[in-house]
């Protein structure tokens, strides 16, 4: 009976997804400052709306840090 709960528990393991997203290794502010200054200056210059593609690679940037935004 205990092999089979071994066995159960690793085949767990070998489905589980890979785990959490990785923890940030920077603040939110000090991450991604190319993106950071091309949104923000988009959005100075013009109004938000004309600045999404800025902001989403902003924000795809941020992901990629380790980010849930």
């Amino acid at each position: 009976m205990t092999e089979n709960r071994a066995i159960v528990g690793e085949a767990a393991d070998k489905n589980s997804p890979s785990g959490p997203s990785p923890k940030p290794k920077k603040k939110i502010c000090c991450a991604c400052p190319e993106t950071k200054r091309l949104r923000d200056e988009c959005i100075v210059e013009h109004e938000e709306s004309a600045c999404t593609k800025w902001i989403e690679a902003h924000k795809l940037c941020l992901r990629s840090e380790g980010f849930n935004v």
